[in-house]
């Protein structure tokens, strides 16, 4: 049993996105650290930090290693984050001298935060990609039924006729413009976080910024000036999360109230009831309307941990684990979830 919905037994089934969670999974995040790890001990060696034997170690251990979730586990209940443990048992699979270079000048929040901005990267691609399909889709409908009439119905009212194509593009111009926004963050690339200790690159000198040019070319992020209390960005992502849940739940709502009485549109599929055999009710459209209102509600949590006190929040960071993770899989399931419904339109308004 789980809490979550979205990895739930079967609620799962409607409402998760097995390719969504499985980029937030202990897996995926370890993976992620240890990508972390190698690339800053590679970039130390080139400017001199470490030796390069150093590196070259560290990299052939990762290779091998394997932690121990349980130890992770037990030690962040006590630590309140999993890289202190994390960084000690890969030292002791890199050993030797070799051992004391693993991490060296960085701090906990480094890894997470890079660690987690590698993984947006490729929610941003998925989510690309699905919404990319969805406009194809409401454009191939477009082309069979846009010239069909629908009645206009503003407050819900029967107002005047309009076009099949007009409600189309009510559903689909949202999509494109959050395409744009998605195609940009991968294009100017998520940022890397390295700022040490406090966020000033104490260990390293001059070679600070270079050293971090370095780490971010090798992970394909952004080279910016650490931002360990400056949440903004991570607010602004939850954002567009929500807005494609919301467009994708507009889309949803206005297919479930279209569906009522079958006079405006026709469904294949569509879920049974247990008392009424003769329903076909529109599951997928109404769990678009839940999932934009569930990214609403959890971007008001997520904007609170913009309240990032001093140099370093450990509470402000932990409600972003808690909430940014479930909204990544539900903006998934929303495109995965928006495919389907779209796909199952077999007939829309009438022919004037």
């Amino acid at each position: 049993m789980t809490v979550s919905p979205f990895d739930h037994p079967y609620l799962s089934g409607l409402l998760g996105d097995e390719e969504m969670a499985e980029l937030f999974s202990a897996a995926a995040e370890l993976e992620a650290m240890l990508a972390f790890e190698v690339a800053l001990a590679r970039a130390e060696a080139a400017e001199g930090v470490i030796p390069l034997s150093a590196a070259e170690a560290i990299a052939e251990a990762a290779h091998q290693f394997s932690p121990d979730v349980a130890v992770l586990r037990q030690a962040t209940a006590r630590d309140g984050v999993v890289v202190p443990e994390f960084v000690r048992q890969l030292r002791q699979v890199v050993g030797g001298e070799a051992a004391a270079h693993v991490h060296f000048g960085a701090t906990s929040q480094d890894v997470i935060d890079s660690a987690l901005m590698l993984r947006l990267t490729r929610v941003a691609v998925i989510l690309s990609h699905r919404l990319g399909a969805i406009v194809d889709e409401l454009n191939e409908l477009d082309a069979r039924h846009g010239g069909r009439v629908l009645m206009g119905r503003t407050r819900m009212q029967a107002a005047i006729e309009i076009s099949v194509a007009d409600r189309i593009a009510a559903w689909k111009q949202p999509l494109e413009r959050h395409i744009e926004e998605l195609g940009l963050a991968i294009e100017q690339r998520f940022p890397v976080q390295f700022g040490g200790a406090a966020g000033t690159l104490d260990r390293f000198d001059d070679r600070g910024p270079a050293l971090r040019t370095l780490l971010a070319d090798a992970l394909g992020l952004a080279d910016v000036a650490q931002w360990h209390s400056q949440r903004d960005r991570i607010a602004t992502f939850g954002s567009l999360l929500s807005l494609i849940t919301g467009s994708l739940g507009k889309l949803g709502q206005d297919i479930a109230l279209m569906a009522q009485d079958g006079s405006e549109i026709v469904l294949s599929g569509g879920g049974a009831s247990s008392a009424m055999a003769h329903k076909h009710n529109p599951v997928s459209a109404e769990a678009l309307v839940t999932l934009a209102r569930f990214n609403a509600t959890a971007l008001a949590g997520l904007h609170q941990s913009l309240v990032h006190e001093q140099e370093r929040s450990g509470s402000a960071w932990t409600l972003e684990w808690m909430l940014l993770p479930q909204m990544a899989v539900a903006a998934g399931s929303a495109t995965r979830l928006a495919g389907a419904v779209v796909r199952s339109i077999e007939d829309i308004g009438s022919v004037r």
